[in-house]
């Protein structure tokens, strides 16, 4: 039975998965690690951790049950956003830690740009703005920073490049992590743009020449990896991308118009356009599907499902003591809370407890609970942390509409947030689209192997698949999303209002603009 493997690189685990010809999963494997994080808003990896992760999860997947590793006609990445890439020297060895996307130290290069780049340019060219997320200003703050292994760095690679270059030999970026590079990558004509690059004092000789769709074939699997794992010698390798587009994809999002909430740890909805306006705060790249064609556009929260945990670990021990040792707090939470009228009874919460992404984009951005009295009770909160995380998702989407994107009526919801049968109704309510989910666990590990599929020719992704089983979850009550659209324009307002003090607040704790 012929099969192929997808891998995805995430912050904290690397996921490989063996598929079959139906996009069937046959095998899995995972492998965790942590982030470093030296100094406050720095968050880097070294990248042999993640090729290290990559083979612990191609052997056990190749070791399980049923799986022919001489059956294996093709491997795909995916990756986190990889910041600033993996600066590596002219033998491709990594000469510091990746910056990767949380990394946040690049605040000094923002305000660089703003005074000196002229935005709405730099706009119109890239389709992106310009915060310490995107890679470029993390890649100044290198140069800057670190001018002795900015001298020596012959290429800055993202994670997935890097990872293909150890399993094939081969240098290539995918289109897709070139875009979400932001800054130096012309998103209308899918290259490079040397004006930008001049413009903001960076090498153009650091990037690699070869850009590549995400299912284009990079090269074949080296004969000392084919062998350590039992593989043939020259499987294609294919490109791969960044993750938020692989789980987009692997959630079914193939043509304009489709969307898809990843509501994890943090919160990603993204929809496949082909138009883009940068003003609009969200971020921009070529799709990992038809990326010659479309653009994935996407927005999120930093802290979704990461508000939820925090709110529970901190303040609800007696649930906790309560649901027992097999049991969960959210059992014991989910019930009272959904009794609670929309609003939960006054209360607003804004979820920006790491500062915030799009459309707001500012590192000093803080969470607040809003409308608290005597009379709530710890399930009044956490519903309106389910509602505040929501309210942000909204506000995402709605950014997306104001580009003149055309959306399905109804959206797509993956990630561990499908567990909650509350919050899925209210993000129904919240966003007045029925809310499908699937069945099945669908990531982006899964999308790197449906790529590779299409790639060695098991699968047409043009046609529908039997990957997963797409069910319609909660439908919108014109009641509660009446009471929701009052509670959103008092969450739009509330940012606007307290970042004023908000920024007094963390003067001693962000650095100064």
């Amino acid at each position: 039975m012929e099969t192929v493997i997808g891998i995805d690189i995430g912050t904290q685990s690397t996921k490989a998965l063996v598929i079959d010809a139906q996009g069937r999963i046959l095998a899995e494997h995972s492998q965790g690690y942590q982030v470093d994080t030296p100094r406050p808003l720095w968050a880097e990896q070294w990248p042999d951790v993640w090729w290290d992760a990559v083979l612990g999860c191609l052997s056990a997947c190749l070791e399980a049950p049923g799986i022919d590793p001489q059956d294996v006609k093709g491997v795909c990445v995916s990756s986190l956003y990889g910041g600033s890439g993996i600066p590596v020297d002219a033998e491709i060895t990594p000469l510091h830690p990746c910056l990767i996307w949380m990394d946040r130290r690049a605040e000094a290069q923002v305000q660089w740009v703003k005074a000196h780049i002229d935005l709405a340019r730099l706009g119109d060219i890239t389709g992106n703005g310009v915060d310490s997320y995107y890679g470029f200003t993390k890649m100044m703050w290198l140069k800057a920073e670190q001018p002795d292994v900015w001298e020596r760095t012959r290429y800055l690679l993202p994670p997935n490049s890097y990872i293909n270059y150890r399993l094939s030999g081969e240098i290539a970026i995918d289109h897709c992590s070139a875009g979400n590079i932001g800054g130096i990558y012309d998103l209308a004509a899918r290259t490079w743009s040397t004006d930008m690059i001049d413009a903001l004092g960076l090498d153009h000789d650091k990037l690699p020449d070869r850009l590549v769709d995400s299912g284009a074939v990079v090269g074949g699997l080296l004969p000392s990896v084919a062998a350590s794992l039992g593989l043939r010698s020259g499987t294609p390798v294919v490109a791969g991308g960044v993750d938020a587009a692989m789980a987009t994809l692997a959630a079914g999002a193939t043509r304009p118009g489709n969307h898809v909430a990843m509501i994890g740890t943090s919160m990603c909805w993204g929809v496949i356009n082909q138009r883009v306006d940068a003003g609009k705060g969200l971020v921009s790249m070529p799709h990992v599907l038809n990326s010659d064609r479309d653009l994935y556009t996407f927005g999120g929260a930093l802290t979704a499902g990461a508000s939820v945990s925090w709110y529970v670990d901190t303040f609800c021990g007696e649930d906790k003591a309560a649901a027992g040792e097999h049991g969960s707090a959210f059992e014991q939470l989910e019930p009272a809370a959904r009794e609670l009228p929309p609003g939960a009874d006054g209360l607003l919460f804004l979820p920006y407890l790491m500062g915030e992404r799009s459309p707001v984009w500012d590192a000093k951005a803080s969470a607040s609970f809003i409308g608290l009295s005597l009379y709530h009770r710890r399930h009044h909160l956490y519903r309106a942390v389910l509602e505040g995380v929501t309210f942000a998702l909204r506000h995402n989407m709605e950014a997306g509409t104001q580009q003149g994107v055309t959306l399905d009526d109804h959206l797509i919801v993956v990630g561990g947030a499908t567990q909650s049968d509350l919050w899925m109704q209210i993000i129904a309510d919240v966003t007045r689209m029925p809310v499908y989910t699937y069945r099945e666990n669908v990531e982006a590990a899964l999308g790197a192997g449906l790529l590779a599929g299409q790639a060695a020719g098991l699968l047409d992704l043009a046609q529908p698949l039997a990957h997963g089983t797409l069910i319609e979850r909660c439908v919108p009550s014109e009641d509660a999303a009446r009471r929701y659209d009052q509670r959103f324009t008092l969450y739009c307002q509330l940012y606007p209002t307290l970042k004023p003090i908000m920024h007094r607040l963390n003067a001693n704790h962000i650095p100064s603009e």
